[in-house]
C-alpha cells in the first residue's frame, strides 16, 4: 500500500469513527473481563468459605460452576467481539479502503 494511500486513510472520518468504535468496545469488554475474572480470584483470597459451599449432597463446591462461569463468559465475550468485528468493523473497513483507493 501506498502512502498516499495510508495518508488518506488516516484522514478519514469514517476511519477515526472505526477505530474511537472498536477502542471503546474493546476496553468496554476488557474491563468487563478484568472484573469478572479478578472478582473470581477476590473470591478465592477472601472468601473460601464461600466457594467451598457443596452443591447438595455430593463433593463438587460453589466454587467450581463459579470458575466454569468465568470460562464461558471468557468465551462468550470473544464470540461478541468476533460477530461485531466481521459484522460493523469489517464493512466500515471496506468503505474506508474503497473510499482511499479512488
Amino acid at each position: 500500500m501506498s502512502e498516499a494511500v495510508v495518508e488518506r486513510i488516516k484522514r478519514n472520518p469514517k476511519y477515526q469513527e472505526l477505530k474511537a468504535k472498536r477502542n471503546r468496545f474493546g476496553w468496554t469488554l476488557t474491563i468487563l473481563m478484568l472484573v469478572v475474572y479478578y472478582g473470581y480470584i477476590g473470591l478465592i483470597a477472601f472468601d473460601k468459605e464461600f466457594l467451598a459451599r457443596p452443591l447438595g449432597a455430593g463433593v463438587t463446591t460453589l466454587g467450581v460452576p463459579i470458575g466454569m462461569a468465568v470460562i464461558v463468559f471468557t468465551i462468550v465475550i470473544t464470540g461478541i467481539y468476533v460477530f461485531r468485528a466481521n459484522s460493523e468493523y469489517d464493512a466500515m473497513t471496506r468503505d474506508i479502503l474503497k473510499d482511499a483507493t479512488k
